[in-house]
């Protein structure tokens, strides 16, 4: 018994003994953690699992304020020549001298003065059937209601050639500059040169769909009459300037980026 207590005592001592003082004054402390996987963006699931949410960074007032400086700068810059740009001149004087039938009749009268001052071939005036209560319905179509306003004008005899095309719902300047080819093919007439004539911002359009229509083998040129509804300069002044701009970019926009001719 004496023995066993002895033997308790000895073991503590050496336990004791054998564990170093600890220093006195501070001492620096290194607590051990363990390791942590990092954890990615917590994204919370719905309608089980088609959908999630996701933090999202956005501007803040100053972002939207400068965004907004940017934005007006561009329309400013670009927007004032917006005009300009649709109302294309680029005219290939010879050849035949084209005017669009729905064109009023100052438009008629300019081309009547370009034909005087180059050598075309004549004047070929394309148009659609007139719209229904339209008061010169008795014409039928703009192709001839143009053609008699350029006679009435004083055109030499002979030299107006009017192209009616069917109504079309859609792609209609396409469908006139078609059957305009079409018919001076048949009149054995030279497709080297065409000379377009058209309204303000209707001029680019009327331009790439006839080089579609005609093929890369004919010189389209564009002459474009200014608008008298609105002051080009200043188109965005007046609700008919600002529709007939923005109308026709939009437009131009669908001919350059969607628009692909049917085969013929």
């Amino acid at each position: 018994m004496g023995l066993g207590n002895d033997f308790v005592v000895t073991h503590r001592q050496f336990v004791l003994q054998a564990i170093p003082p600890m220093p006195s004054g501070n001492v620096s402390t290194t607590t051990i953690t363990p390791p942590q996987h990092k954890s990615s963006p917590s994204a919370r699931l719905w309608l089980g699992g088609l959908l999630q949410s996701r933090t999202l960074i956005v501007p803040t007032w100053r972002g939207w304020a400068l965004l907004l400086v940017l934005t007006s700068f561009v329309v400013c810059v670009f927007g004032r020549s917006l005009c300009a740009f649709l109302s294309v001149q680029d005219s290939v004087p010879g050849g035949v001298l084209v005017v669009e039938g729905w064109v009023p009749a100052y438009a008629a009268r300019q081309t009547l003065e370009e034909f005087r001052r180059q050598p075309y071939q004549g004047i070929y005036v394309t148009g659609e059937p007139l719209e229904e209560g339209n008061p010169y319905i008795g014409f039928g179509n703009y192709a001839d209601f143009t053609a008699a306003k350029l006679q009435q004008a004083g055109a030499p005899p002979g030299s107006v050639h009017a192209v009616p095309a069917p109504f079309v719902g859609k792609d209609r300047t396409y469908t006139t500059a078609l059957f305009l080819k079409k018919r001076l093919e048949a009149e054995g007439i030279s497709l080297a040169k065409v000379n377009v004539v058209s309204i303000g911002p209707h001029a680019r359009r009327s331009r790439l769909l006839y080089q579609m229509a005609f093929g890369s083998a004919t010189r389209v040129g564009m002459i474009a009459i200014p608008d008298r509804d609105y002051d080009p300069d200043h188109w965005w002044k007046t609700s008919a300037g600002v529709r007939s701009v923005i109308s026709e970019a939009i437009a131009y926009g669908y001919a350059r980026l969607l628009f692909r001719p049917s085969a013929e």
